[in-house]
Formats: C-alpha cells, sequence, structure tokens
C-alpha cells in the first residue's frame, strides 16, 4: 500500500472507511488494517492522526454520536405535530438506523473503548443508546408539558421501555430493520396508559 497517498480530510475519510466496514463486515471485522485498506491508504496513515485504534474508535463513536443530535432537534420541532406514536416511531427509526446500531455492538465488546468513552462525556459509556435515551426524553417531556401526554407520566420509566425495545427490535442486523407496524406497535403498547389518561 502506497504511503504517499493524500487525504484531504483524513480523519472523515478514515472515519467513512471504519463505518463501511462495521456496515459491511460487523465490528469484529473493525481492525486497523481494514480501516486504511477501505481508506486506501497505509497504515501508518491512522497512527499519524491517533494514538492507537481505541483513541481512533473513541473519536468515530463520538463523531457517529453526534451526528445523531440532528434527528433529536427533528424530533423536539415535532412535538404537539402530528400523534405522539407515529412521532416516535418514525424517531426510533432514524435514531436506531443502521450505523447507530453497528456502533453499539462495538461499544459493548470493547472495555477499553467504553472506559475511554466514560472519561469524553458524561453518559459516553453508553453512547448512541445515551444519545437516542436523551432525545426521547427531551420529547416526552414536551409533549407532556403540552398536555399530549398524562401530567404524572414517568419520562424516565417511558424512555427506558422505547429505547430498550427499540434496540432490540433494531438490534438484529441481518434481516433488516423491524417493519415500520412492528415498531409502531411497540410504541403504541408502551404509551397507551399516559395517552389514554391525558386530559381531554
Amino acid at each position: 500500500m502506497p504511503t504517499g497517498v493524500h487525504l484531504r480530510d483524513a480523519r472523515q475519510q478514515l472515519f467513512d472507511a471504519a463505518e463501511c466496514v462495521l456496515l459491511r463486515d460487523g465490528p469484529d471485522a473493525l481492525t486497523s488494517r481494514a480501516v486504511t485498506d477501505e481508506a486506501g491508504c497505509a497504515k501508518g496513515v491512522l497512527h499519524r492522526y491517533f494514538s492507537d485504534f481505541d483513541a481512533f474508535l473513541t473519536d468515530l463513536v463520538l463523531d457517529r454520536a453526534a451526528q445523531l443530535e440532528t434527528q433529536a432537534s427533528a424530533l423536539r420541532e415535532s412535538a404537539g405535530t402530528g400523534t405522539v406514536t407515529d412521532n416516535l416511531t418514525t424517531a426510533l427509526t432514524t435514531l436506531f438506523g443502521p450505523v447507530p446500531v453497528a456502533v453499539i455492538p462495538l461499544i459493548t465488546f470493547r472495555d477499553e473503548l467504553r472506559a475511554r468513552l466514560r472519561r469524553a462525556t458524561p453518559g459516553g459509556g453508553i453512547a448512541i443508546l445515551a444519545q437516542v435515551a436523551t432525545a426521547i426524553s427531551a420529547y416526552l417531556a414536551d409533549e407532556r408539558e403540552l398536555g399530549r401526554i398524562a401530567a404524572d407520566a414517568d419520562i424516565d420509566s417511558l424512555t427506558l421501555s422505547l429505547v430498550g425495545g427499540g434496540h432490540l427490535l433494531f438490534a438484529d442486523r441481518d434481516p433488516g430493520p423491524p417493519p415500520t407496524a412492528t415498531v409502531d406497535k411497540l410504541v403504541t403498547t408502551v404509551l397507551a396508559d399516559v395517552v389514554q389518561r391525558r386530559p381531554r
């Protein structure tokens, strides 16, 4: 592999290459060699920008987690429009897209990565899931304030149920994402009581 390949934005190209490997081959296949081969550069390029592979993975996860902010903002902006169930069904499908779902097991099975993520940001040890939970929780709080779910709704418990259930639905990469109707059923079931008890 030539060492003189010029990468215009090396960090981003390496992140994109890692994402391709993750989506195509899964977290077990993600090595520094796989990343640099995918990026078409020498292995030394990665170590020019990152102290070691776990440092690279930490920045990769934080970068992909930050990208969820756009979807989180869109969810919050939907408060008061459409139906709560439809908004959350759409949000879970987006927030648990192919890249976040591929990154989660990477975090789960690499102890050093989790440790570095915890040091990098509050709640970082469960990055991606933490971002999804924050987005869902903020949205539910907004809808409670608007009176579209019960005033005494337990936001934390609802969030855990939606995020945990959503992750289980989307975690199996092989057959692809679950049908929208399946996600809708989960959301409808979790929210049934707090939607029925809201003021008429």
